[in-house]
C-alpha cells in the first residue's frame, strides 16, 4: 500500500543524532558509575560484618525423625526455638569424630544450665532396628551423652545420609569404605529458626570475609602443616573460640528474628 501523498520523508539531522547518541552514552556511563559506587559502599559495609552466615533453612517438610537413646521417637523440629549443635558419629569407631566429640562435650558443659541450647549426635552407621534403642543407650552411656540436653540419635541409613548431605550441607555423603565409614566430621550449627549457620571471618587485608564451616579435622590438618592463625592459638583452638562466639551470638537473637 503506497503512503499518502501529503507525507514527506523525515529529514535526518546528523548533528542532532550525534548529540542524542552522546547523551545516551553519557547516561549509560553515569549509571554504571553510580551502580559501581553503590556496590562498593555496600561491600565496604560487609567487610566488617561478622554476623553468622545463613547457609540453608531446614523446613518442617524436610525435617528428620529419629530414635533417641531413651527409645523415644522425636523430630529435630522439636528443637525449634533452640540453638542446636550437631555432629556425626560412627559408633564402631568414635575416635573418627574425636575432636568434634570433645568440643561437643565442652559446649554441653558450658551451656548445661541454658534451656535454649541443645546438642544432637547422629549415628551414621546402620543399627539393627530391633536393637537400635538398646545400642544407642549403651553408646550414650559410654560417651556420656545425656538427655534432655544432648540427643544421641539415628534413622535408617538412606534417610539419615540424605539428610546429612542435603540439609546439613556436608562435604561428604556418608558411605562405608575399607577404612571404615567416611563422612564429614564437622559440627553443624542451627539457629532458633532452623537456619544452618556458619561463622563469618573478616580478612585482615580486606576483601570478602571468609565463611567458615566448623570443620575441626581440617583445622587439625592445618596445625599439622604448620599453618599459623596469627594468634597465640592453634587452628583447632581458634575455631572453637569462633564456634563459641557464634553460638553466643545466636543465643542472643530472638526466636522470631528473620
Amino acid at each position: 500500500m503506497p503512503p499518502p501523498e501529503h507525507l514527506e520523508p523525515a529529514k535526518r539531522d546528523p548533528k542532532r543524532l550525534r548529540r542524542t547518541a552522546f547523551a545516551l552514552v553519557g547516561i549509560m556511563i553515569l549509571g554504571g558509575i553510580l551502580v559501581l559506587t553503590a556496590y562498593e559502599k555496600f561491600a565496604d559495609t560487609k567487610v566488617d560484618d561478622t554476623r553468622p552466615a545463613i547457609i540453608h533453612r531446614i523446613t518442617k517438610e524436610r525435617d528428620l525423625r529419629v530414635i533417641r537413646q531413651d527409645g523415644q521417637t522425636a523430630d529435630l523440629f522439636d528443637l525449634r526455638g533452640k540453638v542446636v549443635a550437631i555432629n556425626v558419629l560412627d559408633s564402631t569407631s568414635p575416635a573418627t569424630s574425636g575432636i568434634s566429640n570433645r568440643v561437643m562435650h565442652r559446649l554441653s558443659e558450658k551451656h548445661a544450665a541454658n534451656p535454649d541450647f541443645a546438642l544432637v549426635t547422629l549415628v551414621v552407621n546402620p543399627l539393627p532396628a530391633e536393637h537400635a534403642a538398646t545400642n544407642l543407650k549403651s553408646i550414650a552411656s559410654q560417651l556420656a551423652i545425656e538427655l534432655p540436653q544432648w540427643w544421641l540419635a539415628t534413622n535408617e541409613p538412606k534417610t539419615l545420609h540424605k539428610f546429612i548431605k542435603n540439609e546439613l550441607k556436608a562435604t561428604t555423603f556418608p558411605h562405608p569404605s575399607d577404612a571404615g565409614w567416611q563422612f564429614d566430621t564437622s559440627i553443624y550449627l542451627l539457629d532458633k529458626q532452623g537456619h544452618l549457620r556458619r561463622a563469618v571471618i573478616p580478612q585482615k587485608n580486606g576483601g570478602t570475609p571468609y565463611v567458615s564451616p566448623f570443620d575441626f579435622d581440617q583445622a587439625a590438618n592445618w596445625d599439622n602443616q604448620g599453618t599459623k592463625t596469627g594468634t597465640a592459638n592453634s587452628n583447632v583452638e581458634q575455631l572453637e573460640i569462633i564456634l563459641t562466639e557464634t553460638i553466643d551470638t545466636l543465643l542472643a537473637e530472638s526466636a522470631t528474628t528473620p
